[in-house]
């Protein structure tokens, strides 16, 4: 094959769109517990979320409930992933399982954010949030019915594997993406570049910008006992009960089951078998989602 300007602007083309079809098609589990944000900088930095004060009755004037200057800051880091194809394997028309490569690529970049987010999650029991604590832990600051200051858990001890309940109906999550710059597909191919002058070597690559950190505590429990019935109920009773500022219990729905994949079969018989015990309804049937993460392994 020769080798020319068009020759490379189709080779170019090729990879590149296989890049963008497999980042587009690839189904990613971090939205699970996490939601998207967008950065333009360095650095996002984000108030108390737990502040937020919900809708109230409108009497006098507005009640202004101002956030926290305390913040929790994020920081953007770089990524980057690179391929080179010799210009021999071009000449020689050798360079078509690059395509399939390119593919790989993009389902790479696409799940990036589940590298981000879930050995993070398992630390979260070790991990400051913002409001001082490990995100996942048995003395955030909350509030009883009253609106006294009291210590809330949203962690449950134990000798298993942990696994955890969230909910996921919220419009912040317990984690946060952020992204700075999507992942794209470059090239370094002209004939002055040095490592096509010097190597003959024609470079293609991915680079992105972005980083993970925790979002609301209250919407995730941990528990490292064993995965049952009792203990389910219990993770849930734990959400059901936290309350705002004002003593109100907040509307917490926990609808997603997350466990590795040793407690598959541990979550399924809890939450998806309609039968148990010979014959009994299962009044938790379906009152949770199973979601097998396997970097929870």
């Amino acid at each position: 094959m020769d080798i020319n300007a068009s020759t490379l602007r189709s080779i170019y083309t090729g990879l590149s769109t296989a890049f963008n079809a497999r980042l587009a098609a690839t189904r990613m589990m971090y939205s699970t517990v996490a939601m998207t944000v967008s950065s333009a900088t360095a650095v996002n930095e984000y108030p108390r979320m737990d502040d937020l004060p919900g809708i109230r009755e409108w009497i006098g004037d507005r009640l202004i409930h101002n956030l926290s200057a305390q913040t929790y800051i994020i920081r953007n880091k770089e990524f980057e992933g690179t391929i080179g194809i010799k210009r021999a394997s071009i000449e020689d028309d050798q360079f078509g399982f690059y395509t399939t490569i390119a593919s790989q690529m993009g389902q790479d970049a696409a799940a990036f954010p589940d590298q981000l987010v879930w050995p993070l999650w398992k630390k979260g029991d070790a991990t400051l949030c913002y409001d001082g604590q490990n995100f996942f832990d048995a003395d955030h600051p909350g509030f009883d019915e009253n609106g006294g200051e009291i210590s809330v858990s949203n962690i449950t001890a134990g000798a298993g594997p942990a696994w955890y309940l969230i909910d996921d109906t919220q419009v912040i999550k317990p984690m946060i993406f952020q992204q700075r710059k999507p992942f794209k597909l470059v090239q370094m191919d002209r004939e002055t570049d040095p490592n096509v002058f010097m190597k003959g070597q024609y470079l293609y690559g991915v680079d992105g910008r972005c980083n993970a950190g925790f979002g609301l505590w209250h919407l995730a429990h941990q528990s490292k006992a064993t995965l049952n019935a009792e203990n389910f109920k219990a993770a849930r009773d734990a959400m059901g009960s936290i309350r705002k500022r004002n003593g109100e219990v907040i509307n917490i729905r926990p609808t997603k089951l997350v466990v590795p994949q040793a407690l598959e079969a541990a979550a399924l018989q809890v939450v998806e078998a309609q039968l148990i015990n010979g014959g009994e309804s299962n009044i938790w049937f379906k009152k949770a989602e199973v979601v097998v993460v396997p970097q929870l392994g």
